[in-house]
C-alpha cells in the first residue's frame, strides 16, 4: 500500500510555495546593506580565487623556466669532451682517413663554390678579355712597325759605316 500511495499534487505545490515564502521572509529580515555586502564579498572571493589560480600558474611556469636555466647553465659549465663517446682503437685509422677525406672534400667544395660564384661575372670577363686582345693586337702591330724601322735604321747605319 505504501508503494502505491501517491501524494496529492496540490500538497506538493503547497510545500514548494511554503519553502519559497520562507526564503522570501528570510531575505526580508536581512537588511539590504548586509545583503549587498554579502554579495560583494562573495564576488570578491570568487575573483580572488581566479587571481590566485592565475598567480599559481605563473609561478609554476617561472619555476619551470628557472629549472631549465639551471640545467642549461650546468650543461654550459660542464666540458663537452667528457660527454663524447670513446672510439675503439681499431677504428682510429678509419677516423683519421675519414677526417683527411673530409678536409679534401671541404677544399674542393670551396673551389667549386668559388667557380659557381664567378659564373655571373663571365660576360663581363669576356668583354674585358676581348678588349685586352684588341689592345694586344694593336701593340703587336706597333711592335712590328718599330721592328721594321729598327731594321731599316740598322741597314742605313751599316751603309754609313761601310762608306
Amino acid at each position: 500500500l505504501d508503494l502505491t500511495r501517491r501524494e496529492a499534487p496540490c500538497f506538493v505545490k503547497f510545500a514548494e510555495m511554503e519553502k519559497a515564502a520562507n526564503m522570501q521572509a528570510e531575505m526580508n529580515e536581512v537588511p539590504p546593506l548586509l545583503l549587498s555586502v554579502t554579495i560583494s564579498s562573495t564576488f570578491q572571493f570568487y575573483f580572488t580565487g581566479k587571481k590566485c589560480k592565475i598567480l599559481q600558474d605563473m609561478n609554476s611556469h617561472l619555476e619551470a623556466v628557472l629549472k631549465e636555466k639551471r640545467a642549461l647553465r650546468k650543461r654550459l659549465i660542464k666540458p663537452r669532451c667528457q660527454e663524447s663517446l670513446p672510439i675503439e682503437a681499431t677504428v682510429h685509422k678509419c677516423i683519421v682517413e675519414l677526417l683527411t677525406e673530409a678536409v679534401t672534400f671541404i677544399e674542393k667544395l670551396e673551389s667549386h663554390l668559388q667557380s659557381v660564384r664567378s659564373i655571373p661575372q663571365i660576360p663581363n670577363m669576356m668583354k674585358n678579355m676581348d678588349t685586352a686582345l684588341t689592345k694586344t693586337e694593336v701593340l703587336v702591330m706597333d711592335l712590328e712597325e718599330l721592328t721594321e724601322q729598327i731594321l731599316k735604321w740598322r741597314e742605313l747605319q751599316k751603309q754609313g759605316y761601310s762608306d
